[in-house]
C-alpha cells in the first residue's frame, strides 16, 4: 500500500512539475509580453466581426500565423508574440486550405472585393474552393441610405433587386480589415519587402491564362523578364483585374485596351500602381472600389515588371518602362 501511495504521489509531483514548467510559467511570461508596434485592441464592431469569424469556422481553413519560412514570405513578415497581445484566444489555425489572413487588411483592402468574395468566392477567384456565405447578405429592391450595393458580376447577381451586406457581413469585414501587420524596422525598405499575395490558396499555380503578346508597335526593354512580370501580376493584381485583364464589370476596371495602359506616356500608369487610385473614372466608368497602393510593398524593379506585363498583354501595345522610370515617378510623390 505504501508503495502504491509513493508511486501515485511521485507521479502527481512529476506531472505537476511538468505542468508548471511547460504550461503555467510560459503562460505567465507570455501574458506579460507587451503589444507590438501598431497592435491595438479591437473596436466594438471588429470584436463582433471576430465572433462571426469564429462562429463560421473560418480558422478551420485560414491561419493567422506567418512562419519564418521562405514559402510564408508572401503572407507578410514572421509573426511575433507582441502581435497577439490582445487576442484571447489566439486564432492561429492549423490547416492552410486557404491563404493566411494575418495581413489581409493590408494585402486586400478593397471592401468591394471582400464583399464579392464573401458572397461567392468564384466570382473573383474562379478556382476557389471556399464556400459561399451569401446568407450574410440581403437582396432588396433598393439599397438603404448609406449602404452601397455589392457590384456582383452579372453571372452571380440575383435576377431582381440588389445585394447589400448584413450587419454580420459588415462586422466580419471590419475584423478582416483590422488584420494588418506593422513592418519591423529592418523591413521598412521597399527593396526587402516581399510581394503581396493573391487570395488564392497557397497551392494555386501562378500561371496566367494568357501569356503576354508582343505587339508589333510595342518597344522592348533590354532585360525585361516577362515571366517575372506575369508572376507578380498574378500574385498582386489578378484577383481584381483577372488573369484575362478584363476586370469585373462594375467592380474592377479592365486593363485590356485601357487608355492609360496604352498611353505613350507611362507616367500615369506607373503612378496608379505606386499610389493607388480612388474615385477617378476609368475610361469613362466610375468604380466604387479603390485600388490599393503598392509603393510600400513592391520595389521599383517589381513595379516595372508588372507595368510592362500589363502594357504588353491582352493586345496592349504601351511603351515599356524601366526601374529608373518607376523611381522617378516615386520621387514625385502622390
Amino acid at each position: 500500500m505504501n508503495k502504491l501511495v509513493a508511486i501515485a504521489g511521485g507521479s502527481t509531483l512529476v506531472y505537476a512539475g511538468l505542468a508548471l514548467l511547460m504550461g503555467v510559467l510560459p503562460g505567465i511570461t507570455l501574458s506579460q509580453t507587451p503589444a507590438g508596434p501598431g497592435v491595438n485592441p479591437l473596436t466594438l464592431i471588429e470584436a463582433e466581426g471576430r465572433d462571426v469569424y469564429v462562429a463560421n469556422g473560418c480558422s478551420y481553413c485560414h491561419t493567422q500565423q506567418v512562419r519564418p519560412l521562405t514559402q510564408d514570405k508572401v503572407f507578410g513578415r514572421p509573426s511575433a508574440p507582441g502581435d497577439f497581445a490582445y487576442q484571447t484566444p489566439e486564432l492561429l489555425g492549423s490547416e492552410r486550405t486557404g491563404p493566411d489572413l494575418t495581413n489581409i487588411g493590408a494585402r486586400q483592402p478593397s471592401a468591394v472585393w471582400q464583399y464579392i468574395h464573401l458572397y461567392n468566392p468564384r466570382a473573383v477567384v474562379p478556382e476557389s474552393i471556399m464556400p459561399s456565405f451569401s446568407w450574410m447578405f440581403d437582396v432588396v429592391d433598393k439599397a438603404p441610405a448609406g449602404i452601397t450595393p455589392v457590384p456582383l458580376p452579372k453571372a452571380y447577381a440575383p435576377a431582381n433587386g440588389v445585394v447589400v451586406p448584413s450587419s454580420e457581413a459588415q462586422a466580419l469585414l471590419a475584423y478582416l480589415m483590422s488584420l494588418k501587420q506593422t513592418a519591423w524596422q529592418e523591413n521598412k525598405t521597399t527593396a526587402g519587402t516581399p510581394p503581396a499575395p493573391s487570395e488564392r490558396p497557397a497551392t494555386t499555380s501562378l500561371a496566367a491564362t494568357q501569356a503576354p503578346s508582343a505587339g508589333a508597335s510595342a518597344p522592348t526593354i533590354s532585360g525585361y523578364d516577362a515571366a517575372k512580370g506575369k508572376q507578380l501580376f498574378s500574385a498582386n493584381c489578378s484577383v481584381c483585374h483577372q488573369e484575362t485583364g478584363e476586370g469585373l464589370a462594375g467592380a474592377f476596371p479592365p486593363l485590356k485596351n485601357n487608355a492609360v495602359v496604352n498611353d505613350a506616356n507611362p507616367g500615369a500608369h506607373i503612378h496608379n500602381v505606386l499610389f493607388g487610385l480612388e474615385g477617378v473614372p476609368v475610361d469613362g466608368v466610375k468604380y466604387e472600389s479603390a485600388m490599393p497602393p503598392f509603393s510600400t510593398v513592391l520595389n521599383d524593379a517589381d513595379i516595372a515588371a508588372i507595368v510592362n506585363y500589363e502594357r504588353s498583354s491582352w493586345g496592349n501595345h504601351g511603351k515599356l518602362v524601366t526601374a529608373q522610370d518607376v523611381a522617378a515617378e516615386r520621387a514625385k510623390g502622390k
